[in-house]
C-alpha cells in the first residue's frame, strides 16, 4: 500500500448517518429526511458548541439531544419512533463498498483504524453490525480526550497510536470540515464527498477526492 496507516471517520464515511431514519422511513412519513438531516447538523453543532466551551458530553448523548431538537423542529414526525432511532443509530449501516476496500487495504500490509467522535459503546456497536472489527487494527475515540474533531489532540491519537509521523497516514473523511483538520494536521487526506458538495477550505486543501471509498488503494 503507498501509506502505512489508514485512519476512517466513522459517521458519514463507513457508516450512514441516515440509514436509522431510512429504518422508518414509511412509519415516519415524508419529512423523515428533513428530520434526519436536522439530526446530524445538530449533532456536529453540539459537538463543535462543547468543544470550544470546554463542556464535554459524549457522542452519544449529544446525538440524543439533536434527536430531541429534530422532533422540536419537525412535529409532524411522531416522538413514539424515538427510542426505535436511536436503537438503529447505534447500529447503522455500513456503505456497501466498505467491507471491501477495507479488505485489500488489510491485506496489502496496510494498518487500518478507525478515529471518531463516536463514543466507545457506539463505535463497538457499529463496527459489530458491520462485521468489519478484524479487519481494524483500533478504533479510537475522542472521549480519552474528552473534546471533539477538529482539535489537533484528537489527530495526535492516531500518531500515538502506530508511533507514526503524520506524513505516513492516509486519513478519510466524508466530512469536509474533518478533512481540513487532518490536511492542518500533516495527514494527507482524501475527501470522501458522497454528497458532492462544493470545497468549502481551498486553503486547507485534500490530496485527492473520491465519491466513495471505491479507488483508495490505488491513490
Amino acid at each position: 500500500m503507498p501509506y502505512p496507516v489508514y485512519i476512517f471517520d466513522a459517521y458519514g464515511t463507513l457508516f450512514d448517518v441516515h440509514a436509522a431514519v431510512r429504518r422508518y422511513a414509511e412509519q415516519i412519513g415524508p419529512d423523515g429526511a428533513r428530520l434526519s438531516a436536522i439530526w446530524r447538523e445538530k449533532q456536529l453543532e453540539y459537538s463543535w458548541v462543547r468543544a470550544l466551551a470546554g463542556r464535554y458530553k459524549d457522542f452519544w448523548q449529544l446525538t440524543e439531544d439533536a434527536l430531541e431538537t429534530a422532533f422540536a423542529l419537525v412535529p409532524t414526525v411522531d416522538r413514539s419512533y424515538r427510542d426505535d432511532l436511536l436503537a438503529a443509530y447505534s447500529r447503522l449501516d455500513c456503505y456497501p463498498e466498505v467491507p471491501s476496500v477495507l479488505r485489500t487495504l488489510s491485506e496489502g500490509g496496510a494498518k487500518l483504524a478507525i478515529l471518531s467522535n463516536g463514543s466507545p459503546a457506539m463505535l463497538e456497536g457499529a463496527v459489530e453490525a458491520a462485521g468489519i472489527g478484524s479487519l481494524l487494527d483500533a478504533v479510537l475515540s475522542v472521549d480519552t480526550l474528552k473534546t471533539y474533531k477538529a482539535h489537533p489532540d484528537v489527530y495526535d491519537l492516531v500518531t500515538g497510536q502506530f508511533r507514526a509521523f503524520p506524513d505516513a497516514v492516509s486519513f478519510q473523511s466524508s466530512n469536509r470540515w474533518d478533512v481540513a483538520g487532518a490536511t492542518a494536521f500533516g495527514f494527507r487526506t482524501v475527501w470522501i464527498n458522497r454528497a458532492g458538495m462544493p470545497d468549502e477550505y481551498p486553503d486547507l486543501a485534500p490530496a485527492a477526492v473520491l465519491s466513495s471509498l471505491e479507488g483508495l488503494e490505488a491513490l
